[in-house]
Parts: structure tokens; C-alpha cells; sequence
């Protein structure tokens, strides 16, 4: 079972304008018409926000990175608890 670590956050911050920057908002909304969607956010301590995206039927997950680039290979930046967390969510 995984536990939960975001103390009662939401996966997805409602302030999206303040957790993201122009870029990265303008990206989200051109892969947003194909059908991908921002699945979380990771906030790490004193570091920068992680924005994570899936693909329509879940089955890739790419991190949007703060030029609007997206990393379709996250593993380095994501750990699979991370994923584990979100199929748990979905639930």
C-alpha cells in the first residue's frame, strides 16, 4: 500500500497560474487539445515544481519542463511511488 505524502494537497494545485510559468501554461494548453492532461505536481522542498502530464489512456507520463520542452523520459526526476501514488488516487 502506498501512503500518502501531500498532508491533504490535492494533486493538482487550483492555483495553476502561480505553481506554473507562461511557458509551461501555453505548453499545457497546446498538449491539452490532443488529449493529454496535467496528472500531478510535485513539489519538492526548496526546489522547483514538477509538473507531470499523461497521455489519454494513462499509459505515458512526461514531465513539463520550464521552457515548455517535454520530457517524455522522467525517470530520473520522477520515482515510481510517485505513479504508484496516482493509480492508488484514481482508484
Amino acid at each position: 500500500m502506498v501512503t500518502e505524502n501531500r498532508g491533504g494537497e490535492s494533486p493538482i494545485p487550483s492555483n495553476l497560474k502561480d505553481v506554473l510559468n507562461s511557458l509551461q501554461l501555453q505548453a499545457l494548453q497546446q498538449i491539452e487539445r490532443f488529449g493529454w492532461k496535467l496528472k500531478f505536481v510535485r513539489r519538492p522542498l526548496f526546489q522547483e515544481v514538477i509538473p507531470v502530464i499523461s497521455n489519454p489512456d494513462e499509459t505515458l507520463f512526461a514531465v513539463l519542463e520550464n521552457d515548455g520542452e517535454i520530457k517524455m523520459e522522467p525517470g530520473e526526476i520522477l520515482r515510481s511511488s510517485d505513479l504508484e501514488k496516482t493509480l492508488v488516487s484514481m482508484r
